[in-house]
C-alpha cells in the first residue's frame, strides 16, 4: 500500500498515535460515559489527524491554515477532556501524563507546521 502525503508528516503520525491511545484508554471508561465523555474524547482525538490530512490536501494557504487551526482546537478540547477524565478517576495520573505529553508535542508540531504554511 502506498503511503499518502499526509502520512509522511511527523505531526500526523504523532496525532494518529494519540488517537489510538485515546481509543484504548477510553475503552475502560464507565458504561454511562458511552455517549458522553468517551464519545467526545474519541471525536476530538480523531479530528486532529483527520483535519491535518484534509488540510494537507488543500491547495491554498488559507484553506490549509483553516484545517490546521481546527486540528489545534480539537487538540485543546482533548486536553481539557483528558484533564476532566483524570479528575473523575477515569484516567490514572500516569495515563493523563502520557496523554498530556503527546498533546504538548503535537501542539508544538502543529504550531511549527502552521508557521511554515503562513
Amino acid at each position: 500500500m502506498q503511503q499518502r502525503q499526509y502520512q509522511k508528516l511527523v505531526v500526523w503520525q504523532e496525532a494518529h498515535k494519540l488517537c489510538l491511545i485515546i481509543y484504548k484508554l477510553t475503552a475502560n471508561f464507565p458504561d454511562h460515559e458511552k455517549f458522553g465523555l468517551r464519545s467526545q474524547m474519541r471525536r476530538a482525538a480523531y479530528s486532529i489527524p483527520m483535519n491535518i490530512a484534509e488540510g494537507n490536501s488543500k491547495r491554498t494557504k488559507p484553506s490549509k491554515l483553516q484545517f490546521l487551526e481546527i486540528a489545534e482546537t480539537s487538540l485543546e478540547e482533548l486536553h481539557y477532556q483528558s484533564y476532566l477524565a483524570c479528575d473523575l478517576g477515569y484516567l490514572t495520573k500516569k495515563e493523563y501524563t502520557e496523554v498530556d505529553d503527546c498533546i504538548q508535542r503535537i501542539g508544538y508540531l502543529l504550531h511549527k507546521l502552521r508557521s511554515s504554511v503562513s
